[in-house]
């Protein structure tokens, strides 16, 4: 049997009832061995040729809310709840919901101002509780939900009293339910979801329940933006040719998609071309606040992307989790959740001209991650809130998971209801938005006298203190002060290979390298030549100003004669058609384009590692003579391997500086004191000469933005385009997989699965599969780039008649577990102890002492019937929120990941995949305790489901005699009993 603890739990749920409310979800890939991927598998698949409905909204049935299925699960409980639910007694028990609300005496009608009323509401004034009046408005949130949804079953009374005494109740690590209003999802985590929802279904009509109930409960919004790469740049028809492109590789993906948002209600599918989810949600999907039919309450949602956060910025609380906790979501099932700690994080004062959005996230993400907030909200408050815009507070909210926040959340006021009128919203809808937020004491009127409230701890910037920064090399957080870039840079070229170090020699540092670029014209690169240039990512192609403010630096070079050099690769991808509107009516994009900032596409391009190839003899001169290339990008990730294989320095920069430092073509230099080239007229240019002032930037926004643009954008998206409105799919309800697709392959998650689920089960004798230190994330554990020529992936896809042409990138085929498990570790980047420093995607077989690669290590332990284990240090699986970065050690064979601290999304998808997370005591690690990673692993974990509970500690025992203790990281009693 081939299944794990996440999706055989849904599945079963949703077969059967469980008089528990939290069931009895448990560790079954560890009870039962699992399956090696198969070796027979091969290419194209096609899903039919019926045509579809063009794209749409729902109707009302797409906003459903309240359905009471059983309790917090993941995908194979659902199924197993399912099948015993008849829908008679389903029906019966949603009529009778609002009748049985504990709460029903708060439940109040919302006046309209001209007579007649918006809704009604659950009134959190009405419960007269002053302790309501202290609580952060991000928990408010979580308390208006608890009590709409108390049912007594899902939501009890007591869960309700939790977060009304969170000042109390949240420092004791206290569990709660919380149901979201909406999920989010992008293409690459969006294609294995609906590949699971696909597999439940087709596991459900097995198991002879009702297949139809498998389908989400809440909206699900599914934006098509990962899928695009920047093969062709600096052309005019850049554009379409990469979109024409994206089709041709992706368009077996798609049309699944189209498939799911047909065949599952509540589904809408934005399509390719439309810009980046997280633009998208904050332009035009965000509700702030729901009317369903009349109930009005809070928008919130989870995403499958870490960077949902960026909605918080609009007052909607959002964050990202795995793809079975939304798969959860999704069909019903309240999150359980530990009542988080809030930061309190004031801002006064106001920004300096010449210092942008991005210079201030970089700074906040330095400050939050010294202060230490995983699994912690931060809200901002105070006067300096109100001095910057709302596009500015969701870039800062959009780099929550850089600096370890589940949210970073600004409440409603006025700046916000500003927004929505610009962005397009009725003033009927934001006249409700308003009414609602101030009857419900959830939004904030800098204007009047603020109530005091209370945060677990406090932090203060005065944005007077911001400066110019970028970040990197390695890491978001590790800013730099734009005055302080050369030094450290020199600092980086000395220091031994780690985060801030490439141990260049001394003697080689001044080297360089001429070559001729296209094999015509005469180039030169040294370590820090920028060969990458992109205004990219959902973090900064959202913001007018910094937009606006490239494309002013663009101007003034223009004007002044500099020219971005050929050999770099620059690029340009807003995050919706709304950027490209006002750089066009500003008149700037032609000189964007003339410095070769042509726009390439609408996604997420190089910030996801969909940077494309470089021109080959740029990239042959770095590989040949070793230069630590980089790469400068807007974008909120620069881990290792993750920009592009070829650049080995990757920094995060405004819009107006990445264009700044393509016309440098370097990052070797002090723009304080040295020009950045040379004028038409042969004098030198410093950087302060094309730089704009904020007053510059403030005008172009003013006279550009406009609503209108926002309103004929987004009519548009909702048409499609042409080539997807012809793209045909299958009207069936369940999917017809095909075994020779290397795109869509059906998991095997659900093989052999019965109605009941196996117990828990220890870990022994395990083997060392890697012994990693700190900061490994999941770029380094499940890369979502381009697919190495000599990786076990190619070869897979080799042995199947694909061309290197024609790999993708591994984000693009999250839909096939065999290209998946082949990839998971496959990271060039990857720094594994067992190397004794050699990097890269290898590891050493301890029985046999051979070097493999992970995958085929990995494959001779399961043959052999071995478990393996993973070592590693601090914040182990940081960044993205992909569910692959734990399914994917899960295939291969990985029963437990000790560590000395986890990423939180990582870490719940590790227990929902059945992989047991475990940290070493404080001021222990694998190190301090001599552990080598060639010793075996016994890890007994209780018989007994009734025995396992959050934050228990366990004892580890090798096989040389040394054992340590450890807590198990189940944090909270469903993660327990999963």
């Amino acid at each position: 049997m081939y299944i794990t603890s996440g999706t055989s739990a849904l599945l079963r749920r949703a077969s059967h009832s469980s008089s528990s409310r939290t069931g009895k979800r448990v560790f079954s890939s560890l009870s039962k061995k699992p399956a090696s991927p198969s070796p027979n598998s091969n290419s194209s698949h096609s899903v039919g040729n019926q045509q579809t409905r063009s794209l749409s909204y729902f109707s009302a049935a797409r906003w459903s809310h309240g359905v009471d299925w059983k309790s917090p699960a993941s995908l194979a409980s659902q199924i197993r709840i399912s099948s015993a639910f008849s829908d008679t007694l389903l029906h019966r028990k949603i009529a009778t919901m609002a009748s049985e609300n504990a709460f029903k005496g708060i439940f109040t009608s919302l006046p309209k101002p001209g007579g007649g009323e918006f809704g009604k509401f659950y009134s959190l004034p009405a419960l007269n509780d002053p302790r309501i009046d202290k609580l952060p408005y991000s928990i408010r949130i979580l308390l208006e939900s608890a009590i709409r949804n108390c049912d007594g079953f899902q939501v009890t009374k007591a869960d309700v009293e939790k977060i009304i005494d969170w000042e109390k109740t949240s420092p004791n690590q206290v569990e709660i339910p919380f149901k979201p209003a909406r999920v989010l999802l992008q293409d690459f985590t969006g294609v294995p979801v609906v590949v699971d929802l696909a597999c439940m279904r087709n596991a459900m009509n097995k198991l002879g329940g009702d297949s139809d109930k498998i389908n989400p409960l809440v909206p699900v919004d599914l934006v098509i933006d990962h899928s695009v790469q920047v093969d062709i740049a600096r052309t005019e028809n850049a554009v379409h040719e990469n979109q024409k492109l994206e089709f041709e590789r992706n368009k077996e993906r798609f049309a699944f998609l189209k498939w799911g948002s047909n065949a599952f209600q509540n589904m809408l599918v934005v399509p390719p071309g439309s810009g980046i989810v997280h633009q998208v949600n904050l332009e035009y999907l965000a509700r702030v606040v729901f009317n369903n039919e009349g109930l009005l309450y809070p928008d919130s949602v989870v995403g499958t992307d870490s960077h949902t956060t960026m909605i918080d910025g609009l007052g909607v609380a959002g964050w990202g989790v795995g793809g079975i906790e939304a798969e959860a979501a999704m069909l019903g099932q309240p999150m359980s959740m530990v009542l988080p700690g809030v930061v309190g994080f004031k801002l006064s004062g106001k920004l300096l001209d010449g210092v942008t959005a991005t210079d201030l996230v970089l700074t906040v993400t330095q400050i939050l991650r010294k202060h230490g907030v995983v699994g912690k909200f931060v809200e901002f408050y105070g006067a300096g809130v109100g001095e910057i815009s709302l596009a500015d507070r969701a870039t800062i909210a959009n780099m929550s998971p850089e600096y370890g926040a589940t949210m970073g959340f600004f409440p409603v006021d006025k700046v916000t209801l500003q927004y929505l009128k610009l962005t397009g919203r009725s003033d009927e809808t934001v006249s409700m938005i308003e009414a609602y937020l101030r009857a419900n004491n959830m939004f904030v009127d800098y204007s009047e006298p603020q109530q005091e409230r209370v945060y677990s701890s406090y932090l203060h910037l005065d944005l007077g203190d911001v400066v110019p920064c970028v970040s990197g090399p390695k890491r978001p957080h590790d800013r730099v002060p734009l005055k302080d870039m050369k030094d450290d840079w020199h600092s980086c070229l000395d220091s031994k290979v780690g985060f801030k170090g490439f141990a260049v020699p001394k003697e080689t540092q001044e080297k360089v390298v001429k070559f001729l670029f296209k094999g015509e014209e005469p180039a030169e690169l040294k370590h820090g030549s920028v060969v990458i240039a992109a205004i990219t990512s959902c973090t900064n192609t959202s913001n007018p100003s910094v937009m606006l403010g490239a494309g002013l630096v663009a101007k003034k070079a223009c004007e002044l004669g500099l020219k971005v050099k050929p050999w770099v690769k620059t690029s340009l991808a807003p995050g919706s058609g709304v950027a490209t509107k006002y750089l066009q009516e500003s008149g700037l994009q032609k000189y964007l384009n003339e410095q070769g900032f042509n726009i390439v596409g609408y996604g997420c391009t190089t910030c996801i590692g969909n940077s494309g190839d470089l021109e080959k003899t740029v990239g042959d001169a770095i590989t040949e003579n070793d230069i630590v290339a980089a790469a400068v990008l807007s974008g909120n990730r620069n881990f290792e391997g993750r920009v592009h294989p070829l650049t080995r320095a990757n920094y995060l920069a405004s819009p107006p500086l990445v264009v700044a430092y393509a016309i440098a073509g370097t990052v070797n230099i002090d723009f304080d004191k040295e020009p950045i080239g040379v004028s038409k007229d042969g004098k030198d240019v410093y950087f302060r000469d094309i730089w704009p002032s904020n007053e510059e930037v403030a005008e172009v926004v003013q006279n550009n933005v406009l609503p209108e643009m926002f309103k004929s954008t987004y009519k548009a998206i909702t048409t499609g385009n042409p080539v997807w409105n012809e793209l045909a799919v299958a009207a069936e309800k369940l999917y017809s997989w095909d075994p020779t697709s290397t795109y869509i392959h059906e998991p095997p998650y659900f093989e052999g699965m019965t109605m009941d689920p196996p117990g828990p089960h220890g870990v022994k004798d395990a083997y060392c599969l890697l012994n990693f230190g700190n900061s490994i994330t999941t770029d380094h554990i499940s890369p979502a780039g381009s697919i190495n020529r000599d990786s076990p992936a190619a070869k897979y896809l080799m042995e199947r008649g694909v061309d290197s042409r024609q790999f993708n990138s591994y984000g693009s085929r999250r839909g096939n577990d065999e290209i998946m498990a082949r990839g998971t570790f496959a990271n060039i980047r990857i720094l594994n102890k067992l190397l004794n420093g050699e990097v890269g995607p290898k590891t050493i077989h301890i029985p046999s002492g051979e070097k493999l690669t992970v995958f085929d290590a990995a494959m001779k332990y399961k043959s052999a019937g071995q478990d393996t284990i993973i070592l590693a240090g601090d914040e182990y699986g940081s960044g993205s929120s992909r569910d692959w970065a734990a399914k994917g050690p899960m295939l291969l064979g990985v029963k437990a990941v000790i560590a000395k601290s986890f990423e939180r999304i990582h870490r719940s998808n590790l227990v929902g995949m059945g992989i047991v997370p475990l940290c070493f005591k404080s001021g222990e690690d694998a190190d301090t305790l001599g552990l080598t990673g060639h010793e075996r692993y016994t890890i007994d974990l209780p018989s007994s489901v009734s025995d396992l509970r959050p934050g228990q500690d366990i004892t580890v025992k090798t096989d040389t005699g040394k054992q340590f203790t450890c807590t198990v990281r189940f944090d909270t009693e469903l993660a327990a009993k999963q």
